[in-house]
């Protein structure tokens, strides 16, 4: 197979590949086995029909199209390979020249696939770069604040008389009417004012009402049919309660922790409040880190893929193509490529690899992140083939961690900063876990997938074989059936320094109240969508996109 690659833009290249009559050969043998099995020649067996014999009966034209049409993936891909170029979504084919249909059997296949790619970005050396986060000193209003939060966690509801103020939990009744049609309403949910994820202008107008007063206002619905009109909301609290906190003391400490006085517990909190600091501090730096190499560079981002993966979010969302929405997230999406091109481009300058433990670890925590047990989410996530997309995410976020380890790392007043307890270290990355060399991450991704793949395998061959040549894919279907295209995802991660589990451990029990007192789901007519910030660590995985799980009686 010859392939040669020519650039178009910076970011679109087009592959042209020739395949010899040799090397299509292994195709056309299958494409006559295939094709034996599903046509009736009298005084011939299925699949016994020779090939001269099928060729008579269906045409050589129908072999070779099948053949291509089975072919032009496997090519494509080792022409990818080959050439190195780096695909970002699916290819076009255009087939340009087949075998002879008729006559002496021979000739050649040739190919032509364009295909948007990521552009070449040359990165800044990391040595001699600074980044300044902030100090990480604890003050008394932070240990105030932890404390008031555990407080919280063991405080009751309490009815008041008295207009609702701002942190007051109403019971609510609503309505959203869009012209004379009511097109949403809620009854009994409950809802803390301030917490601003239901509609905007909700807090405004709850705010300074007592029970059973009613008002009306305007807001754009959040979604559903009539997402972003004007809907006319009446809204009427049936009950104000406000949060009756304990007193900070030896008796709370005790009922709240393993301490016996509440000066102990104030001296747990401030660690965990340092503990959170320097977590904060490690965020801030990959931040500002990721932020200044956005600075450096200037990165082009493929058309086609933006208005793929546009595509993708109306869909996801139930809009048609071409909804308005479409462009409030443009610039969003073509950031986050742009994010991804660039750090896959580090992945690959510091040849940062993700190992089995790393794989499957990630793949846990977005199972238990989920409520799906492990298995069955990493079933789920290889029929869905996010195996490799999740590979890229760890891979990234890591590339990141090890991109500060060259960097030097100094808050505002000048110290260094330690990062290592969340960037890890060069020498546990070569020591892997327990101190042995890290297995490479392909095998726990064949793990993952070895016994769904062989399932898959079985499936897709009892497919295959129902089809026949006449209802064959074209060769561009194929390609792009081969080829998905990369998903652009945020690189979030977990905050460490998590609080200690003794301090909290009654916090379970908090009052039944304030449990009620949660909001119940609505109706996405009548819901603000919950802003998408997560917190992020820099050596951390980043959120799993929940696989589409099989419906059972699959």
């Amino acid at each position: 197979m010859k392939s040669a690659v020519e650039n178009l833009e910076p970011t679109r290249v087009k592959l042209t590949v020739e395949v010899s009559y040799d090397e299509l050969k292994p195709s056309l043998d299958h494409a006559y086995s295939h094709i034996a099995e599903q046509v009736n020649v009298p005084g011939f067996r299925k699949g016994k029909v020779p090939p001269r014999v099928l060729e008579q009966r269906v045409g050589r034209a129908a072999v070779i199209e099948h053949a291509v049409n089975d072919a032009v993936p496997g090519f494509y891909n080792q022409a990818v390979a080959e050439t190195e170029v780096r695909p970002m979504g699916q290819p076009s084919i255009n087939v340009t020249e087949i075998p002879a249909v008729t006559g002496t059997p021979g000739g050649q296949l040739v190919f032509e696939a364009e295909v948007d790619v990521r552009p070449e970005i040359t990165l800044p050396e990391l040595d001699g770069v600074e980044i300044t986060v902030e100090p990480a000193a604890v003050s008394d209003d932070d240990v105030a604040a932890k404390l008031d939060e555990l407080r919280e966690r063991f405080g009751t509801l309490v009815g008041v008389d008295r207009p609702a103020e701002d942190g007051d939990f109403v019971v609510i009744d609503l309505s959203a009417k869009v012209g004379e049609e009511e097109v949403d309403s809620v009854s009994g949910v409950s809802y803390q004012i301030g917490a601003g994820n239901m509609l905007d202008g909700l807090d405004e107008a709850l705010t300074g009402l007592t029970a059973g007063e009613t008002t009306t206002f305007t807001a754009p619905l959040a979604g559903g049919e009539h997402a972003g009109e004007d809907a006319e909301v009446t809204v009427t609290p049936t009950a104000v309660k406000e949060r009756d906190l304990p007193e900070a003391d030896d008796d709370f400490a005790q009922l709240a922790s393993e301490f016996d006085t509440i000066d102990e517990l104030r001296e747990d909190l401030r660690g965990q409040a340092a503990k959170d600091r320097a977590a904060d501090q490690a965020v801030q730096a990959r931040d500002r880190l990721l932020e200044r190499l956005r600075g450096d560079v200037e990165i082009p981002v493929p058309g086609g893929v933006v208005e793929a993966e546009i595509g993708r979010h109306l869909e996801a969302e139930g809009k048609e193509a071409g909804d308005p929405h479409g462009e409030e997230v443009r610039e969003e999406i073509t950031d986050l490529l742009r994010d991804q091109m660039l750090l896959d481009t580090l992945v690959d300058r510091l040849k940062v690899g993700v190992t089995q433990n790393e794989l499957l670890e990630f793949l846990v925590s977005s199972a238990q992140q989920y409520g799906m047990e492990p298995n069955q989410f990493i079933q789920a996530a290889s029929q869905t083939g996010q195996i490799q997309a999740f590979m890229g995410e760890i891979a990234r976020n890591k590339a990141l961690a090890v991109a500060l380890r060259q960097v030097t790392v100094k808050d505002s007043d000048g110290n260094e900063v330690d990062l290592s307890e969340y960037i890890g270290s060069d020498e546990l990355d070569a020591a892997g876990p327990d101190g042995a060399a890290a297995a490479p991450a392909e095998e726990a991704s064949a793990e993952a997938e070895s016994a769904e793949s062989a399932e898959s395998a079985e499936s897709a061959e009892s497919a295959e074989s129902a089809e026949s040549a006449e209802s064959a894919e074209s060769p561009a279907e194929a390609a792009e059936a081969e080829e998905e295209p990369a998903e652009a995802k945020k690189a979030t991660a977990r905050k460490t320094g998590a609080a200690k589990k003794s301090t909290a451990a009654k916090a379970d029990t908090a009052s039944k109240d304030e449990a009620a007192a949660k909001p119940a789901a609505k109706k996405a007519t009548a819901r603000k969508p919950a802003g998408k910030t997560a917190e992020k660590a820099p050596a951390k995985s980043t959120a799993a996109k929940k696989p589409a799980a099989k419906k059972a009686d699959e």
